[in-house]
């Protein structure tokens, strides 16, 4: 860890990264738990066939597609639009009723029309770089019915400080994780990308949860892959806080 972390991109800069990855990105083995992933939020979120569901930052759409196999008409929003026609196309493959569109996290501009909304994987409010977090977890919540069930994972900072490897530099100031990795492509070409992740301590999401008109209900310490109901702790790398909208 050096004193200095390097400055964030104002753009979007994941972008790119989508681009290069494709359908690569899901080959990665933190996608490879959707199902299970899914089957826990169906509980946590007392989610029913014939819900609404809106999935900020939905990536390829992996889980947006897994909830349509069950009957939810789920709208999924992303920033990439190689993404969106990735989840698009496998959408219009399995006749599912699951739509998506390209949007940014930013300009989420919903009240009050779904039943759920989930924001998985840092599926754009971790992308952020310290920036507009307030902004878009009232978005992220305002989207919801009076009511509605909310679920946002993102990566835990003492988790990531306790785990800091050679090469990765963590800001203080503002909670982005900062590395650099080799990137390989579906035709196997590589690249390397910058990747910066903001992370937070539970407190930080209970805060913003509160700013936002949402009543915490639990927050989890959880793994890729395998949610599950308990505490977080220094060896849980994500927090997957769930609560439902109080106004």
């Amino acid at each position: 860890m050096t004193d200095e972390a390097p400055v964030v991109p104002s753009s979007c800069w994941f972008g790119p990264l989508a681009r290069f990855l494709g359908p690569a990105y899901l080959r990665n083995a933190f996608t490879k738990g959707t199902v299970q992933e899914v089957d826990f939020l169906w509980d946590a979120l007392d989610l029913a066939s014939g819900q609404s569901v809106l999935d900020v930052g939905c990536g390829p759409g992996r889980h947006s597609l897994e909830l349509a196999r069950r009957g939810i008409g789920v709208l999924g929003v992303d920033a990439s639009d190689d993404f969106i026609a990735l989840a698009r196309a496998s959408a219009e493959a399995e006749h599912l009723p699951a739509r998506f569109e390209v949007a940014d996290v930013r300009d989420l501009a919903y009240d009050g029309i779904y039943d759920a909304v989930i924001c998985l994987c840092q599926g754009g409010f971790g992308l952020l770089g310290g920036r507009d977090e307030v902004d878009v977890f009232h978005r992220i919540v305002r989207a919801a019915r009076s009511g509605g069930a909310v679920a946002v994972s993102a990566f835990h900072a003492p988790f990531a400080l306790r785990h800091l490897e050679d090469g990765e530099t963590y800001d203080a100031a503002t909670g982005v994780l900062h590395e650099r990795s080799m990137l390989r492509d579906a035709d196997g070409n590589e690249e390397e990308f910058d990747l910066w992740t903001t992370c937070f301590t539970t407190r930080e999401l209970e805060l913003l949860a509160a700013l936002a008109g949402l009543d915490v209900q639990v927050v989890h310490g959880v793994t890729p892959g395998r949610y599950r109901a308990g505490a977080p702790d220094l060896d849980a790398p994500e927090l997957l806080l769930v609560g439902r909208r109080s106004t």
